[in-house]
């Protein structure tokens, strides 16, 4: 296959932290680069469709008509990001377009990593001390809250066992956590033993886990899958983390177990963005939040940009493509 015409609709900043230095060399060896329109370049040209062989997108590209990636040419959209559900609708995969996903492998392992830093230090009531000594100055007072508990003596359950739910586990397996249990009905139960999961129902994995991780994506049948029953059902003290979409919980459910105190949650999504400044989870002394930054690691968006090139080449080279969204499996993606 000759070069492929390649249209990067990505804004410059995002590209240059996408594309390392060696990846940006690669693209420009394996296709005709050129750049999207716009001010920023996030602007899909005119007649996109049948001016390139291949477009690569991501957060900074403006949404354009689904109906504009019909044409002549475009063969293949390679989506640098995370969710390809923003630009691409599962009709234009119908329609015969190729879409690659570069962002879920990438990010899989810094999401993982984000759900971790929460369940330790919700834990070991980092939150606590640290707000503690800056607001108080009082060293001892600060070391009043109630005594750590070990990551190695919970229950850990994992709602949704995909990437980052494997991850997760992964990474607490290797603290030292082996009562993990995980509910996810598409999972295969071999590949969960060998992570060293069970497999349960949503009941069993609430009413016995101590911390639960929320790593299911925004689907039709998971919408406030955990809700006010499943919540109820955990332990006085137990943690509740959610670095996936705030679309699986049900947030006032969430909030009438954490206003009282009874639960403790790590929170990275909220179903408004930015969260307001009037939000009831800000100020909660047995609340972490962070402002939706799980998935963002030098580390993890270079892999991005990595893979997006590895998914060039193979596409040139007429060679299966890795990270192909299929229409199947469309509305099983984040």
């Amino acid at each position: 296959m000759t070069k492929p015409t390649l249209c990067v609709v990505v804004a410059p900043d995002e590209y240059d932290l996408l594309f390392a230095p060696e990846s940006q060399e690669r693209l420009h060896d394996h296709a005709v680069v050129e750049f999207g329109d716009g001010d920023r370049g996030t602007v899909l040209p005119p007649a996109a469709a049948d001016r390139f062989d291949v477009v690569v997108t991501s957060w900074s590209t403006t949404p354009f008509d689904p109906a504009r990636l019909r044409g002549e040419r475009l063969r293949l959209a390679l989506h640098s990001a995370g969710s390809i559900r923003r630009l691409f609708p599962a009709a234009v995969l119908r329609s015969g377009l190729r879409v690659c996903q570069a962002g879920a492998a990438a990010m899989a392992p810094a999401v993982a990593e984000m759900a971790l830093t929460l369940t330790l230090a919700l834990l070991r009531n980092l939150h606590r001390h640290d707000r503690a000594l800056w607001t108080g100055r009082d060293w001892a007072a600060a070391r009043q809250p109630v005594l750590g508990r070990a990551l190695a003596a919970r229950n850990v359950g994992i709602v949704g066992f995909g990437r980052t739910g494997r991850e997760y586990a992964r990474m607490v397996r290797a603290l030292g956590a082996s009562a993990l249990r995980a509910y996810d009905p598409y999972a295969d139960p071999t590949v969960a033993a060998g992570h060293g999961v069970e497999l349960v129902g949503l009941a069993e994995l609430f009413r016995c886990s101590d911390v639960v991780a929320v790593h299911a994506p925004s689907t039709p049948e998971t919408r406030h899958l955990v809700g006010r029953g499943e919540l109820a059902a955990l332990p006085d003290g137990a943690i509740v983390v959610n670095t996936a979409r705030s679309w699986v919980v049900d947030e006032e459910a969430l909030l009438a177990e954490l206003v009282p105190g009874r639960l403790s949650a790590g929170l990275d999504v909220f179903d408004t963005e930015p969260l307001p400044s009037t939000s009831a989870f800000l100020g909660l002394p047995n609340v972490v939040v962070t402002p939706h930054v799980a998935g963002g690691t030098v580390e993890a968006r270079r892999t991005q940009g990595r893979i997006v090139v590895d998914e060039l080449c193979r596409f040139v080279a007429g060679a299966p493509l890795e990270h192909e969204v299929s229409v199947a499996s469309y509305d099983l993606l984040a």
